[in-house]
């Protein structure tokens, strides 16, 4: 039976994700419950949620993301029922484009329902070092909303206010970063830069701001090679790495802006 996704469920979700060596936390599933309501699903056997995706809206665009099913009840084609269900509700609520990021298992069935390959994600981890904190500026809203409209052609001011709330951003009107600490290091993301040097600036500070020996980790769009430099030669290292896709409108799309998502490839 496909039900709503509650905050109940969340422990749950968590813990088939943590099985698969996912990083997800509590903040982001709290996050997409309240900001879209009602768009959030699973399937229930039992009584027990055994599948889960979570979607959101942002403009004229929509993520779907956190598909997952219990290893017991793959084969039957849950995963494809929550998808179509994820698909509708977006289209309902205005989404003309619909993105996700997809594993190598998982391309075939976003396939099949539509969705093409647009770029690349690769995920980089690294370690903060010890050094003085230069002083930073935070980053007005409407700057952040800006910048990141010109790389995704979208208004996602619900993800970047989220963000900027929960987190450290700094930065100036051509470029920002946004430091976001898990229980198991520092999130790097949302990234976004026109200028080399300013990006090299950016990660240099928050390498620092992190902490020496801190573990460091963010998904770069393949495309952006501007980031893979930088981030090669501070250290980082790729972890591993999904195919970005989207379904519906063409994205005015532009990865030369986007250094790191908001998100680990759940919503942006």
């Amino acid at each position: 039976m496909v039900d709503r996704f509650r905050t109940t469920d969340i422990d749950h979700f968590l813990q088939l994700a943590a099985r698969e060596g996912w990083l997800c936390n509590r903040w982001e599933l709290e996050f997409l419950l309240h900001s879209s309501p009602g768009r959030c699903f699973v399937v229930r056997h039992d009584d027990l949620p055994v599948a889960f995706v979570t979607t959101v809206t942002y403009g004229n665009s929509g993520w779907i993301g956190n598909l997952i099913v219990r290893h017991d009840q793959r084969g039957r084609g849950l995963g494809m029922g929550l998808m179509s269900r994820a698909i509708a509700s977006l289209k309902r609520a205005g989404a003309r484009t619909i993105w996700l990021t997809a594993s190598p298992t998982g391309r075939p069935l976003y396939e099949k329902l539509g969705f093409r390959s647009i770029d690349g994600i690769r995920r980089w981890a690294g370690t903060g070092i010890d050094g003085p904190v230069a002083g930073g500026r935070m980053v007005p809203l409407a700057g952040m909303v800006h910048l990141d409209f010109s790389g995704w052609g979208d208004d996602r001011r619900l993800l970047l206010a989220a963000v900027r709330e929960r987190g450290e951003v700094y930065g100036e009107s051509d470029g920002f970063l946004a430091l976001q600490r898990w229980p198991t290091g520092v999130q790097l993301g949302p990234w976004n830069s026109r200028d080399r040097e300013l990006a090299a600036t950016l990660l240099d500070s928050a390498m620092v701001r992190a902490g020496g020996g801190c573990l460091l980790f963010l998904d770069v769009p393949l495309r952006n090679l501007t980031a893979a430099s930088l981030l090669a030669e501070r250290g980082f290292t790729v972890s591993g790495s999904t195919t970005l896709m989207f379904r519906g409108e063409v994205p005015d799309y532009d990865p030369g802006v986007i250094f790191a998502l908001a998100s680990m490839g759940s919503m942006g």
